[in-house]
């Protein structure tokens, strides 16, 4: 599932590559089979690959005992930290109050 974060009318960034005349000919293929461009088509399996890519790396898997740990926790009162309690009451350097 791919979204665009800008409508296409915004297009103004480019993406160069180079390759050789086979794989060239090879996207060029499978454009025309999707009925698509070949910029098109290579950009449409760039940010599929992007989203695996992030999703990979940001989304969090866990096992069905995990996650009944994970959400216990969150049903439990919060512990006082006396460090954090100091530092949220001690005023901010970069704050001009």
């Amino acid at each position: 599932m791919t979204r665009n974060a800008e409508p296409a009318g915004n297009k103004v960034e480019r993406l160069n590559i180079r390759v050789t005349a086979d794989e060239k000919a090879m996207v060029e293929q499978a454009a025309a089979l999707s009925h698509t461009s070949a910029s098109g088509f290579v950009l449409q399996a760039a940010l599929r690959s992007a989203e695996i890519a992030l999703a990979e790396e940001t989304v969090v898997y866990l096992s069905d005992a995990e996650w009944d740990r994970f959400t216990a926790s969150l049903e439990e009162p919060a512990r006082e930290i006396p460090a954090l309690k100091r530092a949220m009451n001690t005023p901010s350097p970069f704050s001009a109050d």
